[in-house]
């Protein structure tokens, strides 16, 4: 399959009149290689992942949600102010703790993938149950931003959402969008850009435990991981996944097959499909 790279016009992105000039868009649809930048696409089902995927992209991916739909057609590229974005769409999951496969491959991917941005899309109209996937992210990763996708239904219904409160508090970039009508996507390819190559510092917020006997338990095991684990991503996160009980955790540090899910950034849905669905 081959596909012509697209250039979106102002027109197409709805005529926003930002600093981020739409022209600068080219969407490069399954030409994914020699990238700069790999960017996940995170959030819950329904959220309008797959029409920011698309609008960035250039493909076309049916707008749904069931098994193994996202992992059969994972990967896309768009290009931005000369650099070249690789963008993985991350199956649709309400939380990363593993309980489905779709959870685990998600999890697996931000966490040992190490992607340069993960993009959070949330639901505008229902943002606080959305944002129980959001911390769980922020508690893997600090390199993020959440899109406040359906801005336009949130408005309908007389939803008043303060997204710059909302980034002060969340310590990432946080941009309100309408991808269906194009509003928005200029904002949130600057946001990408600005934390893919350090301009925002992010501060991402991160659960604070009292319990000092917790505390404790925690840095206990971090410190065992990293002597065991080398370069393992994010030991205090595999800490407390151990801690609540996380079966898949514990057996791959059990087996020490942890560091072996260190997928950089050539990640292999169907094969890593495969090896959940074997189990």
């Amino acid at each position: 399959m081959t596909m012509q790279a697209e250039t979106m016009t102002a027109k197409e992105c709805g005529g926003c009149a930002t600093s981020c000039n739409s022209a600068h868009l080219t969407k490069l649809g399954i030409n994914a290689d020699k990238f700069d930048f790999v960017i996940a696409l995170a959030g819950n089902p329904n959220t309008g992942k797959s029409t920011i995927f698309n609008q960035l992209t250039g493909l076309r991916q049916h707008v749904g949600n069931w098994a193994g739909k996202t992992v059969a057609r994972a990967e896309g590229a768009f290009d931005f102010n000369d650099k070249k974005y690789k963008l993985v769409d991350l199956p649709g999951t309400y939380s990363l703790l593993s309980t489905s496969v779709d959870e685990e491959i998600a999890r697996d991917f931000v966490l040992f993938g190490k992607p340069d941005v993960t993009i959070i899309v949330a639901d505008a109209t229902r943002l606080e149950r959305n944002l129980h996937l959001v911390l769980q992210i922020l508690e893997i990763t600090d390199r993020a931003v959440l899109a406040l996708n359906l801005i336009d239904e949130a408005r309908r219904n007389n939803l008043t959402i303060d997204e710059r409160a909302l980034s002060r508090d969340l310590g990432i970039p946080v941009v309100p969008l309408a991808a269906r009508r194009n509003e928005g996507i200029a904002e949130l390819l600057s946001a990408v850009e600005s934390v893919a190559n350090g301009a925002f510092p992010t501060r991402p917020r991160r659960i604070k435990y009292t319990d000092a006997f917790l505390e404790s338990a925690v840095d206990n095991l971090s410190r065992q991981l990293n002597e065991t684990f080398e370069d393992i991503p994010n030991a205090r996160w595999v800490s407390l996944r151990l801690i609540e009980g996380d079966e898949s955790i514990i057996k791959a540090v059990r087996e020490k097959t942890l560091g072996t899910l260190k997928i950089s950034k050539q990640f292999d849905f169907p094969q890593r499909l495969a090896q959940l669905e074997a189990r």
